[in-house]
């Protein structure tokens, strides 16, 4: 979930939320104001690049910054389609340059509009994403599939009561869930997406989970959890999920149980040594860090092998309850403030870092409140 909830009803100040649609994208345009590049005629059954063996110009266009896609992919709708094929991604791997883009949406001081903007691997501001399809939506969930971003689900209230949805867009829409949700837990594991939990259509607390197939565009209902689930979140590790966090209809208050889903045998088991009202959470490596809403001073840190908790303070001083969102660019966390600060500077800790020296500050910073974040590599 791209923020933690713990009441079914929530203020238009923590609404996160997309303004109308538009489409995907754009052609670029020079300062003429005429296209950087004419479209020529859509001929699949031509070579990507005449002369050349389609492998061969694969590996060529491969080898383009990734920033002058878009102006590629005006160029024709083959060329438009191979830049959007898993099997680019694939082939950008081998030759080994993939790069690394920080997408964080963002909302203005009056909460009223969220944008998503793009910051490259140095962590300079390169674009804004048009904007999402779709009625305003809050409670959704976010993850990247095969390099690419999805919004999924989330309730919209412009026309009178909460109304959950299951809908999915990747900037168009795709197969809906089977169940309407918001408020629930997200993650890609092995190449597939899998949701759990939250609240229903009717604001009654979900047990049930499915998963999305992109090969074949269809959600599948899987195993439900043994009690419903709410305000959680999600991750993956060594091919499994973990679902930490938010309310259980067994526990009084917040739960600490974990549960986590074998997609091999089809099972969930439990262990009950997870965290409570976690406000902030990402993958770094092959760790967790979390941030609780009780201890914002400190980086609570999983360590899946050994199944075990640390911690690490937060240089911070003044109030203990300014509380941040995190990203993840180039191997370091990333703490984005949801104060409005124009002295604040943006923590970075670099776990790999000699000792003494894992906190330092980052001028990367979005134009707004950072509502969540997300790294692809392309």
């Amino acid at each position: 979930m791209p923020c933690f909830v713990s009441e079914k009803k929530r203020s238009t100040e923590q609404a996160m939320f997309f303004s109308n649609s538009v489409h995907e994208s754009t052609p670029a345009r020079s300062k003429s104001n005429l296209p950087i590049a004419t479209p020529i005629a859509d001929d699949f059954g031509s070579p990507i690049l005449p002369g050349l063996p389609d492998h061969v110009a694969d590996h060529c266009l491969a080898l383009v910054p990734r920033c002058n896609f878009p102006s590629m992919g005006a160029v024709c709708k083959k060329w438009r389609t191979v830049l959007q094929s898993r099997e680019f991604l694939i082939v950008r791997k081998l030759a080994k340059v993939v790069e690394e883009w920080l997408y964080v949406l963002t909302m203005d001081a009056e909460g009223k509009e969220s944008h998503w903007e793009v910051f490259d691997c140095l962590g300079h501001k390169i674009r804004q994403l048009p904007l999402m399809p779709g009625p305003v939506k809050s409670g959704f969930g976010v993850v990247v599939l095969n390099g690419k971003l999805f919004v999924m689900a989330g309730y919209s209230s412009l026309d009178g009561p909460c109304s959950a949805s299951a809908e999915v867009y990747h900037w168009s829409k795709l197969a809906s869930m089977n169940v309407a949700r918001y408020d629930f837990a997200c993650a890609e594991v092995n190449g597939l997406v899998y949701v759990v939990g939250g609240y229903g259509i009717e604001g009654e607390s979900l047990s049930s989970a499915e998963v999305y197939d992109p090969d074949s565009d269809k959600w599948t209902l899987i195993e439900s959890l043994r009690r419903p689930r709410w305000g959680c979140f999600a991750c993956s590790f060594e091919g499994k999920l973990y679902v930490m966090g938010g309310r259980s209809s067994f526990t009084i208050g917040n739960s600490r149980f974990v549960d986590v889903y074998n997609p091999e045998q089809h099972t969930w088991c439990e262990m009950k040594n997870g965290r409570v009202m976690v406000t902030a959470h990402a993958v770094l490596g092959k760790k967790l860090f979390c941030m609780e809403w009780k201890n914002q001073r400190k980086l609570a840190i999983y360590n899946p092998e050994d199944n075990s908790w640390s911690t690490v303070p937060v240089p911070l001083t003044g109030s203990s309850s300014i509380g941040f969102q995190f990203g993840i660019l180039e191997g370091k966390l990333l703490l984005f403030s949801l104060k409005e600060d124009p002295e604040y500077h943006t923590l970075l800790y670099d776990p790999n870092a000699a000792p003494g020296s894992e906190w330092q500050t980052s001028e990367i910073k979005p134009s707004g409140l950072c509502l969540c974040s997300v790294t692809i590599k392309v």
